[in-house]
């Protein structure tokens, strides 16, 4: 138990060690700990918690503490390509109590600190090895994919340091918008849930006006959550735990080397107060609550900064970096962090019929309602998983599999595979409590039934909406939707649209 969240050998992999010590797996640190911990050079751990800083290197009994050396009994190893770790010694030094019970077999950990945040006053990812290489956009109307993506190369980093492809996102994103129309993050995250990528920029270099559309997602997005609009703690909580997060700004400058009001160069310092929408995207890397409000050239009536990485080039800012006062009208009113980044071949197969993703809403002019799409497996298949939007915070949700579809009335006749709740909005993928046998040929359908508090139109829809979304393809889906989950109706009577729903499967 830690932090009163069950932790089984089901799922996960503990062992004890001779020396009688609860070793964890590092990769479940971040979420069980509520904590930033990451693997440097294959060989060192970095935990950060409140204003702790443990390092513990591979096979040694000696740790940093804050920049105090401290011997353990059970230093961080290597087993079966996983990292394990003591979880007495976190305990120890990250003011977590701990006991083993022998009778029970049950360790338990619970977070006794006093401090109220789990973050630090000032953070900056750039002292971490956490921030992607910085580039240039040029000309192009392209800064929301450049954001997009140095976000997710960001949550990678440090163990994977990759550069992935622009041109790629901007021209096989399924929306009717050149590279020089802009762009916004729902335009990212709808190409990221589909596979469409991302690809290597190596594979799709930027900027010469070409693509290649045959090649494949070298990573499969399966989590996407949008940050509500100026939550402070949590924007800065999930850059501390994940990495980069995307971001819009009004911004009034034309390029690296213009002038305006909001900008003052000496300090690489920006900050817009005033009723113009957002025009551009950027990635929060850190922040500074004691940044100087002199650093700025408007007035303010506090202190306080984001560290904020451009897509202009290195001879912009700070080499490339600018600083964002808190008290800007924009930033932070729209945040997505990529939060699930999985390997390619976490599922075999995807289904679906969302490829522009979250387009609009549809519903019953109350916080619920239940929504079904139908697919055709194509071989022996388990079906493990479903995808789909919250499309607000503190969304429930409850997921069914219809087998053997005939028609609307076999949605009565449903599987109850998982549910729970979402605290933010965003993309999510759920894996089922059991995975379901389907047949070759068969047809199945996803049910979801979702109560998003506040709204009257909980189901993420697919439709063509303006100029962007004229080409949307509306033929390749079979969608119903229910306001009871008793009685359905075939989703073209009530839209022209694809429901939001996707599945997952495996080869059996």
């Amino acid at each position: 138990m830690i932090d009163n969240k069950e932790y089984t050998n089901e799922k996960y992999q503990f062992f004890m060690d001779s020396n009688l010590d609860i070793m964890v797996p590092v990769s479940i640190l971040r979420d069980a700990l509520n904590c930033s911990a990451h693997i440097y050079n294959e060989d060192t751990l970095l935990v950060e918690k409140h204003n702790s800083e443990l390092s513990f290197s591979l096979n040694n009994d000696v740790i940093d503490v804050n920049g105090k050396k401290e011997k353990v009994v059970s230093p961080l190893i290597r087993k079966n390509k996983e990292y394990y770790v003591s979880l007495n010694d976190l305990s120890n030094y990250l003011d977590y109590s701990y006991t083993w019970n022998i009778q029970e077999n049950k360790a338990q950990a619970a977070d006794v600190s006093e401090s109220a945040t789990i973050i630090p006053t000032k953070y900056d990812l750039r002292d971490r090895a956490r921030v992607s290489a910085i580039r240039n956009q040029g000309t192009y109307g392209t800064c929301w994919s450049f954001a997009a993506l140095s976000a997710m190369e960001s949550v990678l980093l440090p163990e994977q340091d990759y550069q992935f492809s622009v041109d790629h996102m901007t021209l096989n994103n399924g929306f009717h918008l050149a590279q020089d129309d802009g762009g916004e993050y729902t335009m990212g995250m709808a190409y990221l849930a589909s596979w469409k990528g991302p690809v290597f920029e190596k594979d799709d270099p930027y900027g010469d006006n070409k693509t290649n559309p045959d090649l494949t997602a070298v990573k499969h997005v399966q989590e996407m959550q949008i940050i509500d609009g100026k939550d402070y703690e949590k924007i800065k909580e999930a850059v501390f735990k994940y990495g980069g997060v995307q971001t819009s700004i009004y911004n009034s400058l034309k390029s690296s080397q213009s002038k305006s009001p909001y900008y003052d160069r000496r300090t690489s310092s920006y900050c817009y107060i005033g009723t113009e929408k957002p025009n551009h995207d950027v990635v929060i890397i850190g922040w500074d609550d004691s940044y100087s409000k002199d650093n700025f050239s408007v007035d303010l009536e506090g202190d306080g900064a984001f560290i904020c990485q451009n897509s202009w080039g290195d001879t912009f800012g700070e080499d490339g970096v600018f600083y964002i006062s808190y008290y800007d009208t924009n930033i932070g009113t729209h945040n997505v962090v990529y939060t699930k980044i999985e390997e390619p071949g976490n599922y075999d197969h995807i289904y679906q019929s969302d490829l522009c993703g979250w387009v609009g809403q549809l519903g019953y002019n109350k916080d619920s309602a239940y929504g079904a799409n139908v697919y055709t497996t194509s071989q022996e298949e388990e079906l493990v998983a479903a995808g789909f939007y919250a499309t607000g915070k503190d969304s429930q949700y409850e997921l069914y599999v219809v087998r053997n579809f005939e028609n609307a009335d076999s949605l009565t006749q449903r599987i109850p595979v998982a549910s729970g709740k979402l605290s933010n909005a965003g993309y999510y993928t759920i894996d089922f409590n059991q995975a379901i046998s389907l047949d070759a040929g068969e047809r199945y359908a996803i049910v979801l039934h979702m109560i998003t508090p506040g709204s009257v139109h909980p189901m993420a829809i697919e439709y063509a909406a303006d100029e962007a979304t004229a080409n949307v393809i509306l033929d390749d889906g079979e969608s119903y939707i229910s306001t009871n989950g008793a009685r359905w109706d075939s989703v073209d009577t009530v839209e022209e649209c694809n429901l939001c729903i996707k599945a997952f499967s495996k080869n059996r």
